[in-house]
């Protein structure tokens, strides 16, 4: 059953900006791991693919549930290769928001700009994660000049908010600056929609690695992701297909309304709409 408490978010990047340990840190921290694994010691919990291990890269979109006190999060890590790109772009279609990890010492780079286009394609909601700044010759100022010309005017930093950072956020949409010219002042409920409306992107930056800035981004996922809307009758759409160790196929979903009982019977449909004539309606089965 769906409520407004969850939220479906994919992590995407270009490959090897840092975005499998950025996702160990969020689990991390979150309380959902007791132990941060690490790509290159070839133990983090969402790269669980031998191939995954062996080259130190995502393949195979892997999932999570991410407890963020009252809401909860299921974290989608998405592949980051090239190579891979279809596999990302399925999950697309099941993001309630996305998060965009770029790496400090990079910056946007080509892929990160495709990703970019992609998720306007779908409408999807984005936070921007900054990763690396541990690390030497990493300029904040510069790289928040960077995103907001290469990505969007309404990229606002949250992790080092400016002096006038309300007046920042109500340039971003008109609802919003009519209502901070007459009451000074935006809400939670304000940021939320801006984001959901793709008119407002947070912004923070800090260290996967080092655990730095990963509190106020789980703050912020918390407070603002969009949750995914209850559309009453059961519902649901798929997103991957793959097999067990046994070889039995699995289909993944992101149910987006209603329940789902044991031998209910189910339609499907292409993405045109369209009823599916070699799927008639079939019973849901255990097992």
């Amino acid at each position: 059953m769906m409520n407004g408490k969850h939220a479906v978010l994919g992590v995407l990047a270009h490959v090897d900006a840092g975005k499998t340990t950025l996702c160990e840190a969020l689990l991390y921290l979150s309380g959902k791991l007791k132990k941060l694994g690490r790509v290159d010691h070839r133990d983090s919990f969402l790269d669980t693919h031998s191939l995954e291990r062996e080259r130190g890269i995502t393949i195979f979109s892997k999932q999570a549930l991410l407890p963020l006190g009252e809401r909860e999060l299921t974290l989608l890590d998405t592949p980051g290769h090239v190579d891979f790109s279809a596999e990302m772009e399925r999950t697309l279609q099941v993001l309630d928001a996305a998060l965009l990890v770029i790496s400090g010492t990079d910056g946007v780079q080509a892929h990160t700009e495709t990703l970019w286009r992609l998720l306007r394609r779908y409408r999807v909601p984005c936070f921007v994660f900054v990763t690396k700044m541990d690390l030497p010759g990493c300029d904040r100022e510069a790289l928040m000049r960077e995103l907001r010309s290469r990505l969007s005017e309404s990229c606002i930093d949250f992790t080092h908010p400016a002096a006038d950072q309300e007046e920042r956020l109500a340039m971003c949409s008109e609802e919003a600056m009519e209502k901070y010219l007459e009451t000074g002042a935006l809400d939670d409920g304000d940021i939320r929609r801006m984001i959901a409306r793709r008119e407002l992107f947070p912004c923070f930056f800090g260290s996967g690695l080092k655990l730095a800035g990963i509190e106020a981004l789980l703050d912020a996922l918390s407070r603002y992701a969009p949750a995914s809307p209850d559309r009453g009758d059961f519902a649901a759409k798929v997103y991957k297909i793959s097999r067990d160790a046994q070889g039995k196929r699995l289909t993944w979903l992101k149910i987006t309304g209603g329940r789902l009982k044991v031998r209910a019977s189910m339609r499907y449909r292409g993405q045109d709409g369209q009823e599916l004539e070699d799927h008639p309606a079939s019973p849901l089965r255990r097992g």
